[in-house]
């Protein structure tokens, strides 16, 4: 995802809006916006209606002037012959931006013989929040942008891989570019990071950061940088089917960069990612949690920490669940689950949900488990395992038109242990 180009994104049939400043504070600005939504076959009514006023939301927001941190991914296809619409409002939500929210007008209509829902908000956008959600992410920009090119950097691996074996580049051949008698270290060092991140050959990272880490070694992003290389070298290596001999010293030297980062500035999130992924790598999960929740304290929105963290307690709480130690299973997932975050966040906590749906279902609790499978649906209404297993829980509690719905729906999606269900 591209964080520069993610602002209008939400691709919609129509939004039109006027604005009034009528602030309550200094920070708040008030917007009056419009938003249209077309329902697709998948959806349900309350699903159409949430999303419209999402739209809404989104737009107030993004028409206060400033650059908003989301982005509205929408996407129709067909399954089984009928429409299905999709949303997705990834990672950062609107929902810290927008203080009050009033709604002034709601209409239906049928748009192509598809029932069409608009509404107009009256929303409170609180222009501080904003602001300084902004100034995280502009801190934050060059590393992300780095990090999101590692994860793309596997075409060429193998042969690197070699060549790496071959040469051990890194700080032990360290080789340092003459440095022009006009260009200051530090400029200097600078040059090489960014030379750094844009390369997609992993050994040339690491040399070029190595050079930056000596040219300035007051900087953190050369250790972070090259920290990050060496993780990324490590899974590669681990992924061909190599011995823990051959991938051990990149995860160590990962380490060491993270480490010195954090002596030079405790708080930076980037290191504490990097200890977190570091702890994960030698199976150290509690620790792994420490450094991502540190990272989180640090910045709240900083959501490759939250994500890693959901992916950490999931994967936890399902060994548990393995040795069928219900109560602790649930007590990691509470903290894979907090009430606060945004419905946004509800496609990655999937597993996470239905997973404690089913434990839900054991211990003779279906009421909490028909909610959390409800928070699944209620952002993917075509999530077939979701529909059949909330179906199944309703007729076992004698609700059949609840259940025949839902096996109704699934049916269409596909399911066809849902459509034996169906008379």
């Amino acid at each position: 995802m591209d964080l520069g180009r993610i602002v209008r994104s939400l691709s919609i049939l129509c939004i039109s809006l006027v604005v009034f400043s009528h602030p309550a504070r200094a920070s708040d600005t008030t917007i009056v916006a419009e938003g249209h939504y077309v329902m697709g076959d998948g959806d349900t009514l309350a699903v159409a209606e949430e999303r419209v006023l999402q739209r809404a939301q989104r737009r107030a927001v993004e028409e206060a002037g400033l650059y908003i941190e989301s982005t509205f991914h929408d996407m129709e296809k067909s399954e089984a012959g009928k429409s299905i619409q999709a949303s997705s409002l990834e990672v950062r939500t609107i929902a810290a931006a927008i203080t009050r929210t009033e709604i002034l007008e709601t209409r239906r209509s049928f748009l192509n013989d598809r029932p069409s829902f608009y509404v107009r908000i009256r929303a409170v956008v609180d222009l501080d929040n904003l602001r300084a959600a902004i100034q995280r992410w502009q801190a934050e920009q060059r590393l992300a942008d780095h990090f999101r090119r590692l994860q793309k950097e596997n075409a060429e691996l193998k042969i690197q891989l070699d060549e790496l074996r071959a040469s051990r580049v890194g700080i032990r051949t360290l080789v340092i570019e003459p440095v022009g008698h006009m260009a200051k270290p530090r400029e200097q060092a600078q040059r090489l990071i960014e030379k750094a991140i844009v390369t997609q050959h992993l050994p040339q990272k690491l040399s070029l950061a190595s050079q930056a880490a000596v040219l300035d070694p007051q900087s953190i992003e050369p250790l972070i940088v090259r920290g990050q290389t060496y993780l990324r070298l490590a899974s590669a290596t681990y992924s061909s089917g190599s011995r823990l001999s051959e991938y051990s010293e990149y995860v160590d030297n990962a380490r060491m960069d993270f480490d010195r980062a954090l002596l030079m500035d405790p708080q930076n999130t980037w290191a504490l990612l990097g200890q977190g992924d570091v702890n994960t790598w030698l199976h150290r999960p509690k620790e792994a949690a420490h450094f991502f929740e540190q990272a989180l304290v640090f910045n709240s929105f900083f959501d490759l920490a939250r994500h890693r963290l959901i992916n950490l307690y999931t994967a936890e709480a399902r060994k548990l669940v393995g040795l069928k130690q219900w109560d602790s299973a649930l007590t990691i997932l509470q903290k894979c689950l907090p009430p606060f975050l945004s419905d946004s966040w509800i496609p990655f906590q999937k597993e996470a949900y239905f997973l404690r749906s089913e434990i839900y279902k054991t211990l003779k609790q279906p009421t909490l488990a028909i909610g959390d499978l409800s928070a699944i649906l209620r952002v993917d209404p075509a999530d077939g395992p979701a529909l059949l297993a909330r179906a199944k829980l309703y007729q076992d509690q004698l609700q059949g038109r609840l259940a025949k719905d839902d096996y109704e729906h699934a049916c269409m999606l596909g399911a066809a242990a849902a459509c034996e269900q169906l008379p």
